[in-house]
């Protein structure tokens, strides 16, 4: 997918090793807007729940039951991993990204579509693997 290639040309210039996409918007809506859909737009998942996580070559998506047959079909073409949220062996984004990503890497997102709770507890998290977060976002518009 173009979508991703360019985004992770803009990772490798900008030194950010995994970019953090949900399927939300800054008030948290489930059913968002046209102009929000930033992961259905780097995925081509198209559910109204689940959260993308780009690297440099790879990736996941985690999204719950009710959307695994869907994600399954729709990242086909993007090379991304399904992550089946609630299934027991499933790691958390933070895991993933801990066992994934090396010390020092820094992981981007957007905080608008974060809660100010939501961005302290995966600070933490990742903090927890040496892994930073750049909020200074710019990468899908």
């Amino acid at each position: 997918m173009k979508q991703l290639t360019d985004v992770r040309n803009l990772m490798r210039e900008r030194g950010i090793a995994a970019l953090i996409v949900p399927g939300t918007d800054p008030h948290s809506s489930e059913y968002i807007a046209a102009h929000w859909q930033e992961r259905s737009f780097i995925s081509a998942f198209t559910g109204s729940a689940g959260t993308a996580v780009i690297t440099l070559d790879g990736g996941c998506l985690w999204t719950d039951s009710r959307y695994f047959l869907q994600a399954a079909e729709q990242l086909k073409k993007s090379g991304l991993q399904l992550q089946k949220d609630g299934v027991i062996g499933t790691p958390d984004i933070a895991t993933w990204l801990g066992s994934t990503l090396k010390n020092g890497d820094t992981v981007a997102v957007n905080p608008a579509m974060f809660s100010i709770n939501g961005m302290r507890k995966l600070e933490s998290q990742l903090a927890e693997y040496g892994i930073s977060i750049n909020t200074n976002y710019g990468f899908i518009s």
